[in-house]
């Protein structure tokens, strides 16, 4: 699940491709969250951009991040409690969430199968669902 970093025109391309006005923050949000090979928090996407971008603010980098979101342009990953990771691979996986170095990995999506949903489904409607395992990489 290697990807190819993305330039300035790439990501104009993206954001505009998901319906969103390429401004100059946005653009500097999405060039931090969508070439990242981690699943970084919002305040580890500020961390990295107010080394170089000052001016950019805590506000302004959540917003973008929600309408990044809404968008489909990101995924919220909730792993930790009251904290939430974002992943630029919006296509379907699942996650390995190291409980030491709380380094989130891509699983991908043939790698696991559940195989019980229609049992669920008289109770509930399920839309999409992903898995999310914990413990230790080794």
């Amino acid at each position: 699940m290697i990807k190819k970093p993305l330039n300035l025109e790439g990501i104009q391309t993206q954001l505009r491709d998901h319906g969103i006005q390429p401004s100059s923050q946005r653009c500097i949000v999405a060039m931090h969250c969508l070439n990242s090979l981690e699943h970084p928090s919002a305040d580890q996407i500020l961390n990295e951009i107010q080394k170089t971008h000052t001016h950019i603010s805590r506000a302004t980098v959540y917003n973008t991040l929600n309408l990044f979101v809404s968008k489909g342009l990101l995924r919220e990953v909730p792993i930790e409690k009251d904290k939430l990771r974002y992943d630029p691979l919006i296509e379907k996986h699942h996650h390995f969430y190291d409980i030491k170095t709380k380094k989130i990995y891509d699983i991908p999506w043939d790698k696991l199968k559940v195989d019980q949903l229609k049992k669920l489904s008289g109770q509930f409607k399920v839309d999409e669902y992903q898995v999310l395992l914990k413990g230790i990489h080794v």
